[in-house]
């Protein structure tokens, strides 16, 4: 079984910043992509960045030059630092990963943690 914990969410102000960590737990053969996913009250959930094995990154236009995602293979941990928040990030952050366990590969998710961006 594998599960993926999430933490560092919180409530902040505008311009402040946080770090999201996400690391998967159980017996894991491997893992590839690596993203951090966001769903704001009444929209759905939308890709902010994502992250190969080998490092390369993409990231969702409204967060270019504010967010950076990055990973810890050896700790099967991945990180987004968030800085220059804005009231319109206030959402519950979700990590992905693509596993594979043995041969069999797919998705898992977390549990979610709430970002609140409020003066």
């Amino acid at each position: 079984q594998v599960q993926l914990v999430e933490s560092g969410g919180g409530l902040v102000q505008p311009g402040e910043s946080l770090r999201l960590s996400c690391a998967a737990y159980g017996t894991i053969s491997s893992i590839n992509d690596m993203g951090w996913y966001r769903q704001a009250p009444g929209k759905q959930r939308e890709l902010v960045a994502v992250i190969t094995s080998g490092g390369s990154s993409n990231y969702a236009d409204s967060v270019k030059g504010r967010f950076t995602i990055s990973r810890d293979n050896a700790k099967n941990t991945v990180y987004l630092q968030m800085n220059d928040l804005k009231p319109e990030d206030t959402a519950v952050y979700y990590c992905k990963a693509d596993i594979r366990r043995n041969i069999i590969r797919r998705d898992y998710w977390g549990q979610g943690t709430q970002v609140t961006v409020s003066s």
